[in-house]
């Protein structure tokens, strides 16, 4: 017997890493990375608890998954060990191409490539490492495994990724609403011609986890102030990176100072090797100690708002029905540059940021549960619940969001 490792988590109590691959996952370099980046990036600007890693969040989606491969085989659904080790090294290595804060810098540093590309290219660089003991696991997360449920698991509605996240960050937000029943609905799982399902006896976890993820989004993760802090740094690294463009030596440590001197996208990825094991090398205090020097820039526009960033000192939000106006956009940049002695084109590049946010909480077609009743038939959730109004979970909300510089 290989034995454990055994792991106190405050959310889901001990979890249990078997020894060998897994725990060799957990001890890689590119793993442990994930200690230094926070999971719900600038959320802690609106509840301060929110301090809580993307390696915790890997470990609690790792433990729901050993209990729903337990669930689903104790129900005769039949998992070889190595499936089940499989899609086990999958969920623990999902987030691992995440950069410092969360999706900040997808559109300023890099473009063209999404944080789940770059997981990919960090599994298989762990599959080197390790010989190609990887090979089911990228196969299963790629979703190119025959057993379509095991991706399920990893990627859906219903994945165990999702389960954790709102669990956790529900919990260590203090939004005590997003605590979803997760074991319940784990414990209801089964697999009906290669798809999860979920027994009927689970409808109300459901209920529960859908309107739980929709409270969870407008609380937290789409929360006009995050959002709005959201878009200081983002303005911060594109004005960083314009002034490394035209020539002046900004202080950054060598993995920030690559994305700002070069137009990193996908084709870069795949003719730069470096570019991946300098990316491996950015976390969030790559960003802070950055912040920390900017403060004191001879540029205006990077000091205010290293400053903002730094003393949080959020830029102001306004939430809009409607698009914002040309007419109001062009009086705001008037006054930024008037305040700042910038000019109106910079004050609306940097000092402002105009955003749709959209989020469709249950989109029937891409994203349909489905509930197995006792006499073996199966229906969409949006037909089997009495409490869920779908048409209203799935219509689409979209505010807009106008952020900019404050003066008070």
């Amino acid at each position: 017997m290989k034995g454990h490792k055994i792991i106190n988590d405050p959310v889901f109590g001990f979890i249990k890493i078997p020894r060998g691959l897994l725990y060799d996952i957990v001890q890689h370099p590119l793993m442990q990375r994930l200690n230094r980046i926070n999971q719900l990036g600038l959320a802690s600007v609106v509840y301060p608890g929110a301090r809580h890693t993307r390696f915790q969040h890997s470990l609690g989606a790792f433990h729901l998954m050993s209990e729903a491969i337990m669930s689903l085989q104790q129900k005769g659904n039949f998992i070889f060990d190595s499936e089940a080790e499989a899609v086990e090294a999958a969920i623990l290595m999902h987030d691992i191409g995440h950069g410092p804060f969360s999706h900040v810098l997808e559109n300023t540093l890099i473009s063209g490539i999404s944080h789940e590309e770059i997981s990919l290219l960090m599994m298989e660089q762990i599959n080197r490492d390790f010989g190609g003991q990887l090979n089911l696991a990228i196969a299963v997360f790629k979703g190119e495994y025959p057993k379509n449920f095991l991706h399920q698991l990893i990627s859906s509605q219903l994945d165990m990724d999702r389960l954790d996240y709102l669990r956790r960050d529900s919990f260590y937000t203090g939004v005590t609403e997003g605590n979803i029943g997760s074991a319940r609905i784990i414990k209801m799982l089964n697999v009906v011609d290669d798809a999860l399902v979920v027994e009927q006896k689970g409808i109300y976890s459901l209920e529960n986890y859908l309107t739980t993820r929709r409270l969870m989004y407008w609380q937290v993760y789409l929360h006009k102030t995050a959002v709005a802090c959201e878009k200081v740094l983002v303005n911060t690294l594109l004005r960083a990176k314009d002034l490394t463009r035209q020539g002046v030596d900004l202080f950054a440590s060598p993995a920030l100072k690559y994305f700002l001197e070069n137009e990193v996208d996908a084709a870069w990825f795949a003719t730069h090797d470096e570019a991946l094991r300098m990316y491996e090398n950015l976390d969030d205090s790559d960003i802070w100690s950055a912040l920390k020097a900017w403060k004191y820039s001879h540029d205006v526009i990077l000091s205010t708002l290293a400053t903002d960033m730094l003393d949080r000192r959020i830029f102001k939000v306004e939430v809009c029905e409607e698009p914002v106006g040309e007419e109001r956009i062009g009086e705001l940049s008037k006054r930024i540059a008037t305040m700042m002695g910038t000019s109106e084109a910079d004050a609306r590049r940097y000092m402002m940021s105009i955003n749709t946010i959209q989020k469709d909480m249950y989109n029937v077609d891409d994203d349909s549960i489905t509930i197995l009743y006792k006499d073996g038939t199966t229906k969409d959730i949006s037909e089997a619940s009495e409490l869920l109004n779908v048409q209203l979970l799935s219509k689409k909300i979209r505010k807009y969001y106008l952020c900019y510089q404050r003066f008070e």
